[in-house]
């Protein structure tokens, strides 16, 4: 089964939450930083899986923002 890049970067994104609650709750400096590493290689992972994701769509810039239409 493959991975979608949207769990990438839900699995980043808590990640460096966890980073940012560990260090305001003084956790130890070890756990923070090994934390704040994984995060920085889960963001070059992440950017990489969306970038080379195989996604197409059929929407043109005149489709612009769907939920405000243009008037014209």
């Amino acid at each position: 089964m493959k991975a979608s890049p949207m769990l990438w970067v839900v699995l980043t994104t808590l990640v460096l939450i966890m980073v940012t609650i560990f260090s305001a709750m003084n956790f130890p400096f070890g756990l923070v930083f090994y934390l704040t590493v994984l995060g920085q290689i889960l963001v070059v992972v992440m950017v990489y899986k969306v970038l080379t994701d195989n996604y197409t769509t059929d929407k043109t810039f005149e489709d612009f923002y769907e939920d405000r239409p243009i008037e014209r």
